[in-house]
């Protein structure tokens, strides 16, 4: 893992930890860049999914209920 020095703001850093539960400023900055790289892939995830082809056996495949609910 690298060691970096970054200035941040004290009181976004504070709104932040606020907002995300978090107790460090660690955790909150990598909380912070982990939701960035989600979000920022979440379009191309979609596309990928909105672009998938199907066989048709997968169409109207029946359910399996899970073993929990099936007792």
């Amino acid at each position: 893992m690298a060691v970096t020095s970054i200035d941040i703001n004290p009181d976004e850093l504070k709104q932040a930890k606020e907002l995300a539960g978090t107790s460090t400023n660690r955790e909150t900055v990598d909380l912070a860049l982990r939701t960035l790289i989600a979000v920022r892939r979440q379009p191309a995830a979609v596309e990928r999914i909105i672009g998938r082809t199907f066989a048709p056996e997968q169409i109207d495949a029946p359910t399996i209920a899970p073993a929990a609910a099936r007792t």
